[in-house]
């Protein structure tokens, strides 16, 4: 944890036991979870953890540049890390939110500074496009 504490630190984030561990949790989390997810998998190692706290913390890694919301199909607000900079492919099937590589390329007029890139393909994952064309030589 001692990297996520650095990272809190980095940002002006007092690193508590619960943020460490709520900011531990979404970087190590391929699933893009909702805040609700967050709290369900905590929940046993921190049996004072409240929905709230895990909101406020989810909202102060935003602010502060460490995480940022997915939406997928079905509305949901999902969270992420930051880094490395990716794009998100959201599944319009199964709502399923998977990392994408992107290069960086775009030029900015000089004096611009970027502070947040969002890019999000949708369309049909692999898995559920074979499903459908089962379905569809069935």
């Amino acid at each position: 944890m001692k990297d996520v504490k650095g990272q809190l630190l980095e940002k002006d984030i007092r690193p508590s036991l619960t943020r460490m561990k709520i900011y531990d949790h979404l970087m190590r989390a391929k699933s893009h979870p909702t805040a609700e997810e967050i709290h369900r998998d905590l929940i046993d190692d921190i049996p004072t953890l409240s929905r709230t706290t895990v909101y406020n913390t989810l909202k102060l890694l935003e602010e502060k540049g460490l995480a940022s919301t997915v939406f997928n199909e079905r509305n949901e607000r999902r969270y992420d890390v930051l880094e490395p900079p990716h794009a998100h492919f959201v599944c319009r099937v199964c709502g399923r939110i998977t990392d994408v590589a992107i290069a960086p390329s775009a030029t900015y007029p000089e004096g611009f500074h970027v502070e947040e890139v969002q890019l999000t393909y949708r369309g049909v994952c692999g898995s559920c496009r074979e499903n459908r064309q089962k379905k569809e030589h069935a």
